[in-house]
């Protein structure tokens, strides 16, 4: 009887032992039929790091450093801590409660960019997610590659020419509005302190911005209207930040009051214009038809129906809207600090710049030509966008498991490019800390080291607009102004986008008075 039961435990030993080999092939045939390389995962480690504190993680020391105006050290750091030398490429964090994957390098950043809805996907944060909700329950990948294709040629070079005459105007009001004390009212920005003149450039670089993008995108002129989608678009800022705690009187409960708010006035504006482009009401040779948001809807439209509804159509305008209220006025703030410190780099650009100046007839606006004379402004506006990018960089999430510097990446974890890993990195730029614009001409940097508006399907749309508005926002400011910064020693830092310490007052020198 015991030898019956010992013959029966030996059977079912080996036999259990043969299923779990005949299991474990076929775990692993379906694992190399999913993907070619899956099969490799098995036995693969996570990348080296450190989570942190429960809960918190590393949060608290990531946006450390980049309070103090030095980000890049969090990844250096790491970078020193896995390896001997900058050779880590990868490595782990905890951020925004997240087990997150930090690439380092420009290989990285052209992995994530080359693999978007293949290996990974856009991810946000839980507040950008419930600030920037739909109106409508769609899915926002798909709808993302499709505006995206729609909004595209409107903001190619070729198409954004014809708004570099009102960009110049709109400028041009704008420095006598706030920069000039003869016709200033507005005791909020400019000040009189010994017979000169002080501003302060980063309030007055958001509302240029801001101001600009209404004009050229929905056609909006009033000053009110304009004061009063501008006071939504801070609350919404500001909640980028804030405790996520929905409760009336918070930051984040602010944000997403108006966020929806701004979405819905711009939602009733595209109704309203369908209607009278329905009704012929506006003349073509109007300035309705040259903004964005007439040449979508005329485009969108085709044989009696509307390939687009007005929420998705307003849910990408106030996206651009945003996007150009924080990231390019921060960077017109960082080149006039710059500017400021650099005095050959200014005379190199106002030098450049007074030739076109002095092209042009009385009263003659700029035009594409002249834009495409600007080459070392530009070369100096990129090295601005390098030492000080206006956002640290985005995330992804991993859509299926994934080997990457030999490394397993799971599905659902998330990762993190960040710009000041290549942007500062002396293997891609030599003495990173020094402005050299240099840089940007000939073949330029390495490419993917050099990544302000993103890569891949999810590159930044608004690249040629901004560009197009840095290059006319340089052109007026240095051939009316000298000046020199009131503090200095004034800095930089991220919190989260990039903002000067004290608003960056400079003290004026309008030319005609200057003894320079």
């Amino acid at each position: 009887m015991e030898l019956d039961y010992l013959i029966l435990a030996v059977l079912v030993f080996v036999s259990l032992y043969y299923l779990f080999r005949l299991l474990n092939v076929n775990i692993k045939s379906r694992l190399k039929r999913d993907s070619g390389t899956k099969s490799e995962l098995l036995g693969l480690e996570l990348p080296p790091g450190s989570t942190g504190w429960p809960i918190i993680g590393e949060t608290l020391e990531y946006l450390r450093t980049a309070k103090q105006g030095v980000p890049e050290k969090f990844i250096a750091d790491r970078r020193n801590k896995h390896s001997s030398s900058l050779s880590c490429k990868v490595f782990k964090t905890s951020l925004l409660r997240e087990s997150m994957a930090v690439l380092c390098t420009a290989a990285g950043n052209k992995f994530l960019f080359s693999n978007e809805n293949k290996l990974v996907k856009s991810w946000w944060p839980a507040n950008f997610e419930k600030i920037f909700a739909n109106t409508e329950k769609t899915d926002t990948t798909q709808e993302s590659i499709r505006l995206r294709k729609v909004l595209s040629p409107f903001l190619k070079p070729d198409a954004l020419h014809r708004y570099i005459g009102v960009m110049d105007e709109v400028t041009k009001q704008h420095l006598d509005l706030y920069w000039s004390s003869s016709s200033s009212s507005s005791v909020d920005y400019v000040k009189e302190k010994d017979q000169k003149v002080i501003i302060i450039v980063y309030p007055l670089a958001k509302k240029y911005t801001f101001t600009l993008a209404c004009r050229l995108f929905l056609n909006i002129e009033d000053p009110k209207l304009v004061a009063k989608l501008e006071e939504s678009i801070r609350h919404i800022s500001s909640g980028f930040i804030s405790l996520p705690i929905d409760l009336p009187g918070t930051k984040f409960n602010r944000a997403i009051r108006a966020s929806k708010q701004i979405k819905k006035e711009i939602e009733e504006m595209v109704k309203q214009r369908r209607t009278d482009l329905h009704l012929h009401l506006l003349e073509t040779s109007s300035n309705h038809h040259q903004d964005l948001l007439s040449r979508l809807l005329m485009e969108t439209y085709s044989d009696g129906k509307e390939l687009m509804k007005e929420s998705d159509i307003a849910n990408k305008l106030y996206g651009l809207i945003v996007g150009a209220y924080d990231n390019i006025s921060t960077t017109l703030v960082s080149i006039i600090m710059f500017l400021s410190q650099l005095p050959h780099v200014y005379d190199a650009v106002l030098k450049e710049q007074m030739e076109i100046a002095e092209s042009k007839a009385e009263g003659e606006l700029l035009n594409w030509d002249d834009l495409q004379k600007m080459k070392y402004s530009w070369s100096v506006a990129c090295e601005a966008l390098r030492l000080l990018p206006p956002i640290l960089g985005t995330f992804r999430e991993a859509i299926t498991d994934f080997a990457y510097e030999g490394y397993m990446i799971p599905k659902g974890m998330k990762l993190h490019w960040n710009m000041y890993a290549t942007h500062k990195n002396p293997e891609y730029f030599p003495d990173p800390e020094k402005f050299d614009p240099s840089r940007f001409q000939g073949q330029g940097p390495a490419p993917y080291s050099y990544v302000p508006f993103g890569g891949g399907p999810r590159m930044c749309p608004g690249k040629e607009y901004a560009r197009f508005k840095i290059l006319v926002f340089m052109h007026n400011v240095v051939t009316r102004f000298k000046w020199e910064m009131v503090f200095p020693d004034e800095k930089m830092i991220m919190d989260p986008v990039l903002i000067p310490t004290k608003g960056l007052p400079i003290r004026l020198f309008p030319h005609q008075s200057s003894s320079s």
